[in-house]
């Protein structure tokens, strides 16, 4: 097992990833301060890993929600069913919540933690390799609006993170896949090290590997609680996690949620945002194609959806939390493996990236 900290003073936290964990209860044990849990997951997780958690939490009085599943239910009137429940259990602010699941479930938990009586604490056990790479670390917590994706929400830490690897033994390739591209944001980011070894991995990590998917969680885990450290509410630093989501967010909800997975929406986004770079001659054209190759080989797409316009794409690509004074501002890559948040671009340079990238030419 492997143990990492985010760092932030009396808020820290530890994450804890390897193999077994579920039946593992001293180490979520001691971060429930009281009596009451409310274990919060999904009709697809329910069956698979319910009953594991709530052996976690033998002898607490436990309560449970378990929520329709896929990003369409990511909403404000779906939150409002985790309410219901520790209402109607008379759930008091010393209550933890358990988000039990991947991103959509642990965002859901964890705006709910943020709201309910004010603040109570909650516990992250992601059961996908995106939500276990990403979203589980860092306290981004919220839900969609038809607008815009993740308008609605706040940043609320967990009391920890437990992540055991064996839950993605039953998760569905796609999924995987989606996860891998969040793993590849990281080496794109500001570690090209790390690209390189994930061009190495790239079929171990598909075929389940155990040992490169707990390095590759491990490597990932530790960045982000890097950067949180740094820069907890995306003042600065912790913008660049976004490579590739301006784009990405914007085919998600144009095409409707949960019709592209985020981290396939992530890789396509990734492919733009190489492009771009490359017209503006910051990387290579090679480079922009071995991003694609390792994206391919991953079994991720890489060109916008025919679905969905160029005009839809810049009208949502402007409901963004990245747009400032009505500025689009785009992470991009300064050269390989080193990007930036910017919005010193040429915006004709983003008009042929969106116009150019329905192929694979692009």
């Amino acid at each position: 097992m492997k143990t990492l900290t985010v760092a932030l003073g009396e808020r820290s936290y530890p994450i804890f990833i390897g193999q077994g964990l579920l039946a593992n209860p001293e180490l979520v044990r001691p971060h429930v301060r009281a009596k009451q849990v409310c274990i919060v997951t999904n009709e697809t997780i329910a069956p698979l890993y319910l009953a594991q958690t709530r052996a976690l939490f033998s002898g607490f009085d436990i309560t449970e929600v378990i929520l329709p599943d896929g990003e369409q239910y990511k909403t404000l009137d779906v939150l409002n069913q985790i309410f219901d429940q520790l209402l109607a259990k008379r759930c008091d602010r010393r209550v933890t919540l358990v988000a039990l699941g991947g991103g959509v479930i642990g965002d859901m938990t964890g705006f709910a933690a943020a709201c309910y009586q004010r603040g109570v604490p909650f516990i992250q056990i992601p059961t996908t390799l995106l939500s276990q790479v990403d979203s589980s670390v860092g306290g981004k917590t919220g839900v969609n609006h038809a607008l815009g994706k993740n308008m609605i929400g706040a940043f609320y830490q967990p009391q920890c993170v437990l992540i055991d690897i064996d839950t993605l033994k039953t998760l569905e390739d796609r999924q995987l896949s989606a996860g891998l591209a969040e793993v590849v944001k990281y080496g794109l980011i500001n570690d090209l090290p790390f690209f390189e070894w994930l061009e190495d991995k790239a079929e171990a990590l598909y075929q389940r590997d155990p040992s490169a998917l707990i390095e590759a969680v491990a490597h990932c885990c530790q960045n982000k609680a890097d950067v949180v450290a740094a820069d907890e509410q995306e003042s600065g630093v912790r913008a660049l996690l976004n490579l590739g989501h301006t784009f990405g967010h914007a085919i998600e909800t144009g095409l409707g949620y949960g019709e592209c997975l985020h981290g396939e929406a992530v890789a396509i986004g990734m492919c733009l945002a190489a492009e771009m770079s490359a017209k503006h001659g910051w990387i290579s054209a090679a480079e922009v194609q071995r991003v694609r190759r390792l994206l391919v080989r991953m079994h991720l797409p890489t060109t916008i959806p025919a679905d969905i316009s160029c005009e839809q794409m810049q009208n949502l690509m402007k409901v963004d939390k990245k747009v400032m004074d009505g500025q689009i501002r785009l992470v991009l890559m300064q050269k390989f493996g080193q990007s930036v948040l910017t919005s010193d671009y040429d915006s004709a340079l983003l008009q042929d990236t969106l116009n150019t990238g329905y192929t694979e030419a692009a």
